[in-house]
């Protein structure tokens, strides 16, 4: 093992060897040592900035302290001080980060991009933040946003015109938006909406088509978008959700048991769903594909994100929302859904089958169909008559 040679410098207490091996500007690198009170500390290498210049201050600085009985008393302690003072500052900067970032940056810069990648909903969050709370929000920080701001924001909202189903979907917003800011390390403190009543809005459909208005209206999609016809036999003969019908595969069609899975369900349950002669008349229209793709796609191949404007074109040229101002009352692409399950109910088919059916967990949801049995119900009435008699 070669020995170390230490050089004195013209600095007291300050020396330095040579590597054997480093080189800097030419030359053998120097290693920096100071000693004080017969304690010795390495300084570091000329190639990382030291000098003995440089070292003999930092041993001057510690003398001194010494001396006056203040700190850092070594280059360790020092050290140290000096991480913990970087470690305050970054904390203050968060802090005042956090103080300054205001509602539509959090949304533009953090939320909505997050929103775009992770939520079928990215759209309409979008269009919430844009139309209502980017006008009335955007420029307050987060931590100054209060129940009473949010409360205003629902008079705002009302005032216009806006439904209950509309002010709960932006206050649902608003709040998704602070609980992720709190995951996120934005945003520390309660949640504004906390406090905030939200509105519970009926919007239970009630409208249902009758089987004339359903030949109409997939004879118009017809000569429109067949792709569009399709999909709305799905629903209207499937009992499908618009997202269970977009995410389809054609893995998840056996048209030899004449049953389709579906998978990607709101409650991610799977349920199946039977095929019957309009299901089975759309399938003989289509070129199947490989397993994993999915049966409706965009020209280009991939998933559809919303239904074109087809849909609403066809149901205003066939005036079926005329004059119709409750929105229970209007026709959606929902209510496709909701004719199947009215269709089933009217046709004797029993709550509990109906239910699952549509994919429901329990009956409850159900039950807005059970006045369209009234013939179900007469009969219970008369097996009690008649048991009593």
């Amino acid at each position: 093992m070669a020995v170390q040679v230490w050089h004195k410098t013209n600095y007291p207490g300050v020396r330095f060897r040579e590597s054997s091996t480093r080189r800097v500007n030419g030359r053998p690198d120097r290693y920096f040592v100071i000693r004080y009170r017969k304690v010795g500390e390495a300084v570091g290498w000329q190639s990382d900035g030291v000098t003995a210049q440089y070292a003999a201050r930092i041993r001057g600085e510690i003398v001194q302290n010494i001396r006056e009985g203040k700190h850092p008393q070594s280059l360790r302690e020092k050290r140290e001080m000096e991480i913990e003072q970087r470690r305050n500052e970054q904390e203050r900067q968060e802090i005042e980060s956090r103080e300054r970032l205001t509602f539509g940056d959090l949304m533009e810069d953090y939320y909505l991009p997050w929103a775009k990648k992770n939520k079928r909903s990215a759209r309409d969050d979008f269009c919430r933040y844009k139309n209502w709370l980017a006008p009335h929000l955007g420029e307050k920080p987060l931590k100054e946003i209060s129940t009473l701001d949010l409360e205003q924001l629902k008079q705002v909202m009302y005032s216009a015109g806006k439904a209950d189903a509309t002010v709960k979907q932006v206050l649902c917003l608003v709040r998704q938006a602070y609980n992720m800011a709190k995951v996120w390390g934005h945003y520390e403190g309660d949640n504004p909406c906390k406090g905030v009543k939200f509105p519970s809005p009926n919007n239970a459909r009630q409208k249902f088509l009758t089987k004339e208005e359903a030949t109409l209206l997939l004879s118009e999609l017809r000569k429109r978008s067949p792709q569009v016809a399709r999909i709305a036999s799905f629903a209207l003969y499937g009992g499908l959700r618009l997202g269970e019908i977009l995410s389809l595969k054609w893995s998840h069609i056996n048209t030899t048991q004449d049953i389709i899975t579906v998978f990607d369900t709101k409650n991610n349950e799977a349920r199946s769903v039977f095929i019957t002669d309009p299901i089975k008349q759309v399938l003989n229209e289509m070129t199947p594909g490989n397993p994993d793709e999915l049966v409706f796609t965009t020209k280009k191949g991939n998933q559809i994100r919303w239904l074109s404007k087809s849909f609403i074109i066809a149901v205003h040229k066939l005036g079926f929302n005329e004059g119709i101002h409750d929105p229970r009352q209007k026709v959606t692409f929902h209510t496709l859904r909701h004719t199947f399950a009215s269709w089933a109910v009217m046709a004797g088919t029993p709550l509990f089958v109906v239910a699952k059916a549509l994919g429901h967990k329990t009956t409850v949801m159900t039950q807005r169909y059970a006045h369209l049995a009234p013939k179900s119900q007469k009969k219970a009435f008369e097996a009690v008559a008649l048991a009593g008699q």
